[in-house]
């Protein structure tokens, strides 16, 4: 996040390097843009997110903006703690016993994205919306090196709504960031988003940072 952050604030420090490629005008800038993102993501863990964008201008500077990805693992303290009582009753009765632990999201927001006026090629951003969130428990069990989930309740175990299933609920999130146009309608996003998913055990918080390639049109 450090480098993230030292990396746009240099952006920003030198628009007239930056306008010295192609600049582009106030006008086409505003029309709209689609991306592509890939970003590192952390809360809990630490993991990976991609996903897509697109946003339309709505008036000067302002924008609504529609998001669509998947983080790959937001594991939570509570589903650990749970997997590994689960485990603990296991090893009374069996004999090398593992477990792994994983909650994929897949998300969906919308919201408003403000941009900052400039004339240059860089383009300083923050935005806010909602939407709406799907976790999944991905929770497995091994003894003795194969895995016994499927079929657990045969070693006198049933797994609770807390390990196993989906959850769909809804997600806020914000943000900050700068587009840069390098050359024509070709986009650069570096960007910066946080996350809370408002889970009913207590909600579950993600950030990400990491670049997005697009185009205007």
């Amino acid at each position: 996040m450090r480098s993230f952050v030292a990396l746009a604030i240099g952006m920003l420090a030198v628009p007239g390097a930056a306008s010295a490629q192609t600049p582009a005008s106030t006008s086409d800038a505003d029309r709209g843009y689609v991306e592509a993102s890939l970003q590192s993501a952390f809360g809990n863990v630490t993991s990976q997110s991609y996903g897509a964008e697109v946003g339309f201008t709505i008036r000067p500077n302002l924008q609504v903006f529609v998001e669509a990805g998947m983080v790959r693992d937001v594991s939570t303290p509570e589903i650990g703690v749970a997997a590994q009582q689960i485990a603990g009753f296991l090893s009374q009765t069996q004999t090398t016993v593992a477990f792994s632990v994983k909650e994929p999201v897949t998300f969906g927001v919308a919201g408003l994205k403000f941009l900052f006026p400039t004339t240059g090629s860089v383009r300083p951003y923050v935005l806010g919306g909602g939407g709406m969130a799907s976790v999944k428990q991905d929770v497995a069990f091994t003894v003795g090196g194969s895995d016994i989930t499927s079929n657990i309740i045969h070693y006198g175990v049933q797994l609770g709504t807390d390990l196993a299933g989906s959850f769909t609920k809804p997600m806020i999130t914000a943000g900050a960031g700068a587009m840069w146009s390098p050359w024509q309608r070709l986009v650069v996003d570096f960007q910066f988003r946080f996350g809370r998913i408002l889970a009913e055990d207590g909600g579950i918080n993600v950030s990400r940072a990491g670049l997005g390639i697009g185009f205007r049109f």
